[in-house]
């Protein structure tokens, strides 16, 4: 979140906008109402509760050795497409819950989208 967060100037000037989920419920083991409350973002923060989201896009972690029913890392960019809501142009589905997407790359897939 943060290494996004730090380059949300350049990545609105690319036309986007961005937006963080977690499956996870709002007073979850992590506590993410608590965490955003203390630490807030200029970003939307959803929380995909039921992990219908995150079952959606393949992303639920049922059961690992870091992970147990939540979702696995991901950056997922999508485009506007006024026919269908939404096109995903990119996907990164990290393998841990320390794999992460390169920033660099998802900048790139952002600005080849809006090509």
């Amino acid at each position: 979140m943060t290494q996004f967060e730090s380059r949300r100037p350049e990545i609105e000037a690319a036309g986007a906008q961005l937006a963080f989920i977690a499956a996870e419920k709002r007073d979850g083991m992590w506590k993410p109402g608590r965490f955003l409350a203390k630490h807030p973002i200029a970003s939307v923060f959803l929380l995909d509760e039921d992990r219908a989201v995150t079952k959606a896009y393949g992303l639920h972690h049922a059961l690992g050795k870091d992970a147990i029913n939540i979702a696995h890392p991901a950056t997922l960019v999508i485009s506007r497409d006024n026919d269908r809501g939404g096109v995903v142009r990119y996907i990164y589905r990290g393998d841990n819950q320390l794999d992460r997407a390169p920033l660099d790359e998802v900048l790139r897939a952002l600005k080849e989208s809006n090509n």
